[in-house]
């Protein structure tokens, strides 16, 4: 044991004497900190916004509500906030919350073009990641691990020190596997300590925090099994190092670049302005058809409803919102279709991460902090469920009922953001 201490002891003096690695390890610490820094910046950003957008939400349509009596009326200028809540892990990986959206203002109108207004394109397989901690690991920390692994032979045998220091170890563990080990515990401590400090300042759990770190040491060991195995019998510094960063390009970047190409021609899928042009052409149509016609389609939804769809006059609310309705329905087949596709585009973007350790690392990681666009399906979601809420809500006043009193508006529906979490 007392052999083993001085060994890593030694290694540890060593590796402190050497400027280049100590700068490494350095930069290293400081590109993790700004990183951890700058997701912690943008999770307290949206939240602030949230809550701001919350309490100019209920401002609103108290306003409203205090100016209208009509149902009708209500239901048009109500505005309802929806948000997505960042999760605890959200800092270390953005994922897609810079392109899904996160938060709409939605009302009793089609709900189709409200969601799909801001279409985004689909973005599974990230070509260059964004400068947050997934990315510093999945990306740039590989080139930390070239960069200290690579020569860790040949520059012994280069200087002319590897057959006497191999001669005179008690042990293959007592010389190699000490250095590997200093050197990697230093570039964990480097780059996992500014994710610790994040974590507990986020409020993340011993689990999350636990999990996380298994895979960003289990990713980076990889790395350094494979800089070591290539460079164990290595007489070149140089051509090891190309060999490594030719494999990281690979990975990194043309593997993911291919895969997004691939999976784009493979899958076919309508954008979000298709979504929003047919709900919109359904509803402005309607206006020219029967009442009849958009009254019998409303209640094959409605059944219920059937006694209360005669009109007594040109213009009713109930008619109007029955309309809006029947343009969802009319674009539900395209908004399905588009679902399906990204469904089926992250599936396929799933099995070519297995070819590529970066992408793999990000997926994962986006999953369990819920910023990557299963998260952002699921919140779109919540939307419908909250709009079919408000429907439910609104449609009695608008058929039968009359105006709602001010009582019954206390009863009206509120979006409650349920944080998604891997599964």
């Amino acid at each position: 044991m007392n052999y083993l201490i001085k060994q890593f002891t030694r290694e540890w003096g060593f590796l402190l004497r050497q400027k280049y690695v100590v700068v490494l390890l350095l930069c290293s610490l400081v590109l993790s900190g700004f990183a951890i820094y700058s997701g912690l910046s943008e999770v307290s950003a949206q939240q602030q916004t949230i809550e701001r957008l919350k309490a100019a939400d209920q401002s609103d349509r108290a306003n409203v509500q205090q100016k209208q009596n009509d149902a009708g009326m209500l239901a048009y200028y109500s505005f309802h906030l929806t948000y997505s809540q960042p999760s605890n892990l959200a800092f270390a990986a953005l994922g897609e919350r810079d392109i899904f959206p996160w938060k709409h203002r939605i009302n009793l109108l089609a709900l189709e073009g409200q969601i799909y207004e801001s279409d985004a394109q689909n973005a599974e397989l990230a070509q260059a990641g964004k400068i947050d901690f997934v990315f510093v690991i999945s990306a740039l920390a590989p080139l930390v691990i070239i960069l200290l692994f690579h020569d860790l032979f040949v520059s012994e045998r280069t200087s002319g020190r590897h057959d006497l220091l191999v001669t005179t170890a008690k042990s293959y563990f007592a010389l190699w596997g000490a250095r590997i080990t200093v050197r990697f515990v230093a570039v964990i401590v480097c780059l996992m300590l500014p994710f610790f400090v994040g974590a507990f300042i986020a409020g993340a759990s011993a689990f999350e925090v636990g999990y996380v770190s298994l895979l960003c040491i289990a990713y980076l060991a990889f790395w350094a099994v494979l800089s070591v195995w290539l460079g164990k019998n290595a007489t070149s510094a140089p051509r090891v190092a190309s060999s490594l960063i030719g494999l990281w390009v690979l990975f990194a970047f043309i593997i993911p670049i291919l895969g997004d190409l691939a999976i784009n021609k493979a899958v076919h899928a309508p954008n979000g302005g298709d979504i929003v042009l047919t709900q919109r052409e359904a509803v402005n149509d309607a206006w020219d058809l029967p009442k009849s016609t958009t009254m019998n389609a409303f209640i094959k939804e409605y059944p219920a409803l059937a006694p209360y769809v005669d009109m007594s006059s040109e213009f009713e609310w109930k008619w109007y919102y029955a309309f809006q309705q029947m343009g969802d329905l009319k674009a539900a087949e395209l908004s399905q279709a588009y679902r399906d596709a990204a469904a089926k585009k992250y599936e396929l973007a799933g099995t070519v991460s297995w070819l590529s350790p970066p992408l793999l690392l990000q997926r994962s990681l986006t999953r369990v902090a819920s910023t990557d666009s299963v998260a952002a399906y699921n919140y779109e979601q919540q939307i419908r469920d909250y709009h079919q809420q408000l429907r439910e809500f609104y449609y009695p006043w608008l058929f039968y009922k009359g105006d709602p009193t001010k009582t019954a508006l206390k009863n009206m529906p509120r979006f409650e953001s349920t944080t998604q979490t891997s599964k």
